[in-house]
């Protein structure tokens, strides 16, 4: 978690992988040590795989932290296409230039939206159990004046129930060929409610999240963490000594529940296996 946001994830493996070749290291190892630190984000595996083949790495891993950059700026303007003026947009875990290599995704849709005068709002959830709506997005949104209200996960149906939610935007860690989509934790109960309450759920990433060799989100390996990030945080212990914990890191929300899926491609709307082949790659 030193790095996380499967896009960061990508561009921090493919400049290791770099540094290990300069300095002659081994290069299956590299591979090896690297691929096995994060198993969910696809985006990991997909720079490696460039790595591999590169005559130049540095240049190539560059070139996946500047296209990685690119992207992220397409799929804002896509995406805020998507936001209607004065939008309350609820969002979770960290999709902005912190997971990415600049700009975002989910969040770099608001960004774009907000630097268009939108007057939109965004509601971040906490992101439990690592925090990190609470620790990263809040304080982006703070640093660049978006309106940013802060609530724990379980608020979110709440709000929508009251009418104070207007729609929903998260990233992604990995799609599947059919648009099941695995992002962190927690993210599936939020599209559940966004049905329920008729409300647009959008997911947003660039095309280094799509792995059409998963034939749906049943596939995907999901990551399970240390207890003490359930148990306490940072020193703290609250639960008691000896209980049984759980620990994923991701869920799966399937593709039935997803208004559209937006790329640096454009937005596929309501997505299945045939519409998410024919993006252009």
């Amino acid at each position: 978690m030193v790095v996380r946001g499967a896009p960061a994830i990508g561009c921090a493996a493919a400049f290791g992988f770099a540094l290990d070749k300069k300095n002659n290291l081994d290069e299956t190892k590299a591979f090896q040590t690297l691929a096995a630190s994060r198993p969910t984000a696809v985006n990991l595996f997909w720079a490696l795989e460039r790595m591999k083949g590169a005559k130049n790495p540095e240049a190539e891993a560059l070139a996946i932290f500047e296209e990685d950059l690119a992207a992220n700026r397409a799929i804002g303007r896509y995406g805020a296409e998507l936001i209607p003026g004065g939008a309350r947009v609820l969002t979770y875990c960290n999709t902005g230039a912190l997971a990415t290599s600049g700009h975002g995704t989910a969040l770099g849709i608001v960004r774009t939206a907000f630097e268009q005068k939108k007057r939109i709002s965004v509601i971040a959830c906490e992101t439990r159990p690592y925090l990190q709506g609470a620790r990263l997005t809040a304080w982006e949104c703070v640093q660049e004046g978006i309106p940013c209200t802060l609530i724990t996960d379980n608020m979110a149906g709440h709000l929508m129930s009251r009418g104070e939610t207007d729609l929903v935007i998260v990233g992604a860690d990995r799609i599947a060929a059919n648009g099941d989509t695995a992002n962190k934790i927690g993210t599936y109960p939020l599209a559940v409610l966004a049905q329920r309450h008729r409300l647009p759920f959008y997911v947003a990433a660039p095309l280094s999240t799509f792995d059409s060799k998963l034939a749906d989100g049943s596939a995907i390996p999901i990551e399970e963490r240390a207890a003490e990030e359930v148990t306490g945080f940072r020193g703290v212990r609250w639960a008691p000594e000896g209980v049984a914990v759980r620990n994923p890191a991701f869920d799966v929300t399937p593709a039935d529940l997803i208004t559209a899926i937006v790329c640096e491609k454009g937005v596929v709307r309501e997505p299945t296996r045939e519409r998410l082949a024919a993006i252009p790659r």
